[in-house]
């Protein structure tokens, strides 16, 4: 039995220094310790082996199932060892000056951004942001959301435990909720609260809700929206930005639209269609892009303003979805992959 254990693994150290790919690995491997291989042949011997022999023989087969095993995981990092390489191509002389990468650009999220960030600077308005981190009370309460609302739901938004603190994020009340904001609306209230109308801003940011990710969902994505107040502002002000805002951004021949909705923290609250046949991949009469409407009194008194003086109105969109209009995308994803050659095709400029 050790003759012949021996002469298995030196066949073996043989045969397995010509494999070459995993496919001839594997037919190796059955060849040697698969259920009709050599070496489980030799193991099945180990029944017709008398009582006292038997110790020892399992000895010399455990240490030779070692030794064999040892160069099959040889020869398997050789392999990999050998794919790498492929795939790095040949060595690369570190001491040679490197290739320039050319102009950088701004991803096409950030152009989209600014881009209507400009535009309503034009017609008065100042950006505002916000802490990504905020509390029950500026991103539900002061919004007109009350406690059984669905949104409120953990299913919805993404809560911090209980014990989470956050110094740099002010609570209203001691026995807030910490939370990743479902909308840049956190923004306006605080901004309301730290002063008195007339208030015009528009709020781009990040946000976060439970969404299962597909082509046209994500878990965090972007938005902006856009706060008015003074006295006297009606739902006419309100369409006439938003013709403005979309024709500016996506052209002329761009319509917009509104449907009767609800939001808890406007009243009356539209859905905003746009209809833009001129741009790519646009097959509809009518799209929907976002939500808006006339401030809601009860927000105004969340904030310590006086409803019957001022008016206001909100709006908001999604920043990836404007973008998608815009350049033709059909799968959210991509804006997240950071594959150059992609992101290039959408830059202005670039």
């Amino acid at each position: 039995m050790q003759e012949q254990l021996s002469t298995l693994l030196a066949k073996a150290s043989a045969e397995l220094n010509e494999v070459k790919g995993r496919p001839e690995l594997e037919a190796a491997k059955a060849r040697l310790v698969g259920p009709n291989g050599a070496f489980t042949a030799l193991m099945r011997q180990m029944g017709s082996v008398a009582k006292e022999q038997r110790p020892a023989l399992g000895k010399l087969i455990n240490e030779s199932k070692a030794r064999l095993q040892e160069l099959l995981d040889a020869r398997l990092r050789a392999i990999e060892e050998a794919e790498l390489s492929a795939q790095l191509g040949p060595p690369v002389d570190p001491t040679l000056p490197p290739v320039e990468p050319g102009p950088g650009t701004y991803h096409p999220l950030t152009l989209v951004r600014e881009e209507l960030c400009r535009i309503l600077r034009k017609v008065g308005f100042t950006v505002a942001d916000g802490p990504e981190v905020e509390t029950e009370f500026y991103c539900f309460d002061a919004l007109n959301t009350p406690p059984d609302h669905p949104a409120r739901n953990a299913q919805d938004t993404f809560y911090f435990p209980p014990g989470a603190r956050f110094e740099n994020v002010s609570k209203h009340r001691s026995d807030e909720r910490y939370l990743l904001r479902t909308h840049t609306s956190s923004v306006q209230v605080r901004t309301m609260l730290k002063g008195q109308p007339p208030i015009r801003i528009v709020s781009p940011g990040r946000v976060y809700r439970r969404d299962t990710t597909d082509a046209s969902h994500s878990a965090n994505f972007h938005q902006i929206e856009c706060l008015y107040v003074d006295r006297n502002v009606t739902v006419r002000d309100l369409k006439a930005l938003l013709d403005y805002l979309f024709e500016a951004l996506l052209g002329p021949g761009t319509k917009t639209r509104f449907r009767p909705h609800y939001f808890g923290y406007t009243e009356p609250s539209f859905e905003v269609d746009l209809s833009a046949r001129h741009l790519p991949k646009v097959n509809k009469d009518w799209i929907e892009i976002g939500g808006c409407g006339i401030v809601d009194p009860e927000v105004f008194k969340a904030v310590g303003y006086d409803p019957q003086i001022w008016t206001g109105y909100a709006f908001g969109m999604g920043i990836e979805r404007l973008a998608m209009t815009l350049y033709g995308i059909d799968d959210i994803r991509v804006f997240y992959q950071n594959d150059l050659r992609l992101l290039r095709q959408f830059t202005w400029g670039s």
